[in-house]
């Protein structure tokens, strides 16, 4: 069956869903559900509690309200209720005495209970609140990029409107405290509603979204885990579980609520085992344990210095008692004896397919790179081909190729500006002292 908050119409008598990431259209709704058994079973109370249970949000958030004596109201009916910014739209999730319990044991007094309950909900309310919930998704993307824009190390996990669409409450999670001031003046400037925050812990913001575990099922704390306790790595050792980090965390990061559920069964099996008993003397030398079986009622035992990965000795809680006080009294054993379960391990090797021979690879002169072929040029004037490879000619009197100079004499003339200190090259004493200077220069070079 599915929820009683779910509005979408069924088909061949099954829900469609209300696309909560919950199990509606699987054929249940776990969300943090209750079940009222007395206005199933049209029980009607002698003296009517006047406070009921709101839900909100498909589960998501839960409230107490106080009723008046025109505004009656059953299990599964859609009510307004009062809020401190305007009203609220919910569901009546219990009713009756079975809301006294609920307060009990969420320990709730009825004196606290301040706000109450408006009227049934009409269509026209049901419309503003399906209009309300669509704007949820925008708001927490647009949410997201205004905090990542101001560089807040914070994380908005889920966004909730009022009924009335005149307040949105931002569930977010921070490692440390965010001085989020400016950004909600952003989130006021840009929603035009009224800006609450509220910090919530890692397992609550897996609880608001919701998702499958490792089992297969609902989330436990999205569907009736309501009390978080704290869960530590002792809890997997007394289990005797692997600390292996991947698969003891769930889907929040932190470890799983569930390693709680049977740590009370293991601890109460492990009192019927001797303690200290982690190192047995023998005359066949010192024993070591290294596995306990609560399930069988046996531990077990390898020879120190000896392969430890073929031959394990499974000895009964009391049969190890007596080895204890054998050792207190400085007595040894000869051995285990007949007491000991002796288990061979597996040693035979695994052959894999050799694929060295298989597959190869080319030699070293096959994969080395195979030089670029030398470009044809155009052929010169001697019959011989210019290419890139090919010497460019140094001297103006060699001639042939493509990158051939100009004879000099072919060449203009170059206007070079006179030297400083006046006279030509040729002319003049300073004109001739330069000369005999660079004869020098040649003669000396020769």
């Amino acid at each position: 069956m599915g929820c009683l908050g779910c509005t979408v119409s069924t088909q061949n008598g099954k829900p469609g869903g209300c696309g909560a990431s919950c199990g509606c259209s699987s054929g249940g709704c776990n969300r943090l559900n209750t079940y009222d058994w007395i206005s199933a079973a049209e029980i009607e109370d002698a003296v009517p509690f006047e406070i009921i249970e709101v839900s909100f949000k498909n589960g998501a958030r839960k409230g107490f309200y106080r009723l008046t004596e025109f505004n009656q109201v059953i299990t599964g009916d859609n009510v307004v209720v009062e809020t401190t910014a305007g009203y609220d739209i919910g569901q009546v999730s219990l009713s009756g005495e079975l809301v006294r319990l609920q307060m009990k044991k969420k320990k709730v007094s009825d004196n606290s209970v301040t706000q109450g309950v408006i009227r049934r909900a009409n269509e026209r309310d049901m419309e503003r609140l399906h209009e309300a919930r669509e704007l949820e998704r925008g708001t927490m993307i647009q949410a997201r990029a205004i905090a990542r824009t101001l560089g807040l190390d914070m994380k908005i996990g889920d966004v909730e409107y009022q009924g009335d669409k005149r307040k949105a409450t931002f569930y977010y999670t921070a490692d440390g405290r965010v001085d989020f001031r400016e950004l909600i003046r952003h989130y006021a400037k840009d929603f035009r509603v009224k800006i609450e925050m509220r910090q919530i812990g890692a397992r609550q913001e897996s609880a608001r979204i919701g998702g499958l575990g490792s089992c297969g099922r609902e989330l436990c704390c999205s569907t009736w885990l309501t009390d978080f306790k704290s869960v530590s790595t002792a809890a997997a050792r007394y289990q005797n579980l692997a600390i292996n980090q991947a698969k003891l965390s769930g889907q929040c990061g932190r470890l799983k609520c569930c390693l709680n559920y049977e740590l009370d069964t293991y601890m109460d099996a492990l009192e019927h085992f001797p303690k200290n008993a982690d190192r047995l003397e023998t005359e066949d030398g010192r024993a070591i344990l290294v596995k306990t079986d609560i399930f069988k009622k046996l531990m077990f035992y390898v020879f120190e210095g000896r392969n430890k990965s073929t031959t394990f000795y499974a000895l009964a809680p009391e049969v190890v008692r007596e080895i204890q006080e054998m050792n207190a009294k400085g007595k040894k054993p000869v051995n285990f004896g007949e007491a000991a379960t002796v288990v061979v391990a597996d040693t035979e090797e695994v052959d894999f397919e050799d694929v060295t021979g298989a597959i190869e690879l080319p030699p070293d002169e096959k994969r080395k790179r195979k030089k670029k072929k030398k470009k044809k040029g155009p052929p010169s004037q001697d019959g011989r081909t210019g290419g890139g490879d090919q010497q460019k000619p140094q001297q103006n009197n060699k001639q042939g190729g493509t990158n051939q100079r100009k004879p000099q004499q072919d060449r203009p003339p170059r206007n070079n500006p006179p030297k400083q200190g006046g006279g030509e090259a040729s002319g003049g004493p300073q004109g001739e002292n330069s000369g005999n200077r660079k004869k020098n220069r040649r003669n000396k070079k020769r």
